[in-house]
């Protein structure tokens, strides 16, 4: 590690089902700071915009979020603003860019991009990764966070403790 280079930090927790998703979309939203940036991938369904819809009451925002498929992007405002991004139907990276996703990237907000894989190449590396995948049964999802910057590592820490008591303990009275 003297080269400079940041560990990587991976968690993976499973959730219960769509509230037990939303819930730790909560935690995160209430932990975000300016300038964070959260990149989802997983297949449809796995829980993409249920994690983020938390995530935008994490951060107070009021109403409801829907994933922008066909808008491509929306903007929400809460303690900060949120930036989300829904890159499902875009051909590839430069029609991301043509997007003006460097304004969302490097704004003062917080920035969630559903389908991030597709422009993975013009996404900055100081930003967590959720990879969203379905579980052994039924409405379990698992999920797995990834980064290699510090930024994110108390936030890893947190949801590794909270985990512990069950994601369905991650803050019950956030709704």
């Amino acid at each position: 590690m003297g080269d400079g280079e940041s560990a990587a930090l991976t968690l993976t927790l499973r959730t219960g089902g769509a509230e037990q998703t939303w819930r730790l979309g909560c935690v995160v939203g209430r932990q975000a700071r300016p300038g964070d940036v959260y990149l989802l991938s997983g297949p449809l369904g796995a829980g993409k915009t249920c994690f983020t819809q938390g995530l935008a009451r994490g951060l107070g925002v009021e109403g409801y979020v829907r994933s922008p498929t066909f808008v491509l992007m929306t903007r929400h405002q809460g303690r900060l603003t949120l930036h989300h991004i829904d890159l499902y139907r875009i051909g590839g990276a430069a029609e991301a860019w043509d997007l003006g996703l460097d304004e969302q990237l490097f704004g003062g907000g917080v920035c969630v991009i559903e389908w991030a894989e597709r422009a993975e190449e013009l996404l900055p590396e100081e930003a967590l990764w959720l990879e969203f995948s379905y579980g052994e049964s039924g409405d379990v999802r698992e999920i797995v966070l990834d980064t290699e910057s510090a930024r994110y590592g108390g936030l890893l820490e947190e949801l590794a403790a909270l985990s512990f008591a069950g994601v369905e303990s991650l803050d019950a009275g956030a709704q």
